[in-house]
């Protein structure tokens, strides 16, 4: 490596409507909003320490012979509302753990937020967007965001999002695609960014049946996202990842290659306890700026 990007972890803590109340024993527990949700984590090999707060949790997630199901009370609703800082989002509790937010994603969104209030009404792609609060956080401070996910359930949830933080319909343009096809077009056309962000998964499949390996397709990605990326100062890239196997310091040689002049750090992504001092790891990051 060479000292342009920078090792630091993050350690992330809870917000108002959030907090990682406790983990162990491969589970994690959180509150959102109102509710508490227990949920599987590898990571979380230690013990508990808090029983009674998981024995009262609204609803716990399970896997027996291979499915999963939340067990929870009957008072918990489909959908339950959040906040962050001016963004507002919703949470859903879906066929798998994931409830439609990456909470220790929010220390990207504050870089996000800051990065974009430094440039005048910036251009921003958002690839493997999910539910948008990344694109959301970025519209709200100014910026006018490319959102691209091949999920279209996805899009409606990020789109649902959208309405509900009040965002004027021009900030945002919503692109049902596989994020390699559609890089490739906008490099076609000499279309630039100024801040590009990137989450993508260990293995998925594109609008149109595409097969994304990380391995294979990453690096072409960021072949790609090269050109995109507008060499004007303060100009950004965030790659996040959770592909089981890979270090941050593999994302971050991956980056080097294709953007060696960007200034920045990479690391994981810690999760901090409520009451504790532990820390649950949950991600890696590479992020910096031109």
């Amino acid at each position: 490596m060479t000292d342009i990007l920078k090792p630091e972890n993050r350690v992330v803590k809870g917000w108002q409507d959030y907090a990682l109340l406790d983990s162990g024993e491969g589970m994690k527990l959180e509150r959102f909003g109102t509710l508490t949700l227990a949920r599987p984590d590898t990571q979380a090999i230690w013990q508990k320490h808090s029983p009674k707060e998981w024995r009262e949790a609204d609803a716990t997630f399970s896997l027996k012979e291979g499915k999963g199901r939340w067990q929870k009370k009957a008072s918990v609703p489909e959908h339950a509302e959040m906040k962050f800082d001016d963004v507002r989002f919703n949470i859903r509790l879906g066929n798998f753990k994931h409830i439609g937010v990456f909470p220790e994603q929010a220390d990207n969104w504050r870089f996000i937020k800051e990065r974009v209030e430094k440039i005048n009404e910036p251009k921003i792609l958002n690839l493997f967007g999910y539910t948008g609060v990344a694109s959301l956080v970025a519209a709200k401070a100014g910026a006018h965001v490319t959102h691209v996910d091949a999920s279209k359930q996805s899009l409606d949830l990020a789109s649902a999002n959208a309405s509900l933080s009040e965002l004027l319909k021009d900030r945002i343009r919503w692109i049902p695609d596989d994020a390699l096809a559609f890089a490739k077009r906008e490099a076609r056309r000499g279309t630039h960014y100024d801040g590009i962000v990137l989450d993508p998964p260990a293995f998925g499949r594109g609008a149109k049946g595409q097969v994304w390996h990380i391995e294979q397709d990453l690096p072409k990605l960021l072949v790609l996202l090269k050109d995109l990326l507008s060499e004007k100062p303060g100009s950004f890239l965030v790659l996040n990842g959770y592909a089981a196997g890979y270090s941050a310091t593999t994302f971050a040689h991956l980056v080097e290659e294709q953007f060696p002049t960007l200034k920045g750090t990479y690391g994981e992504l810690l999760l901090t306890e409520e009451n504790t001092k532990r820390q649950l790891p949950s991600g890696i990051y590479v992020r910096g700026h031109i």
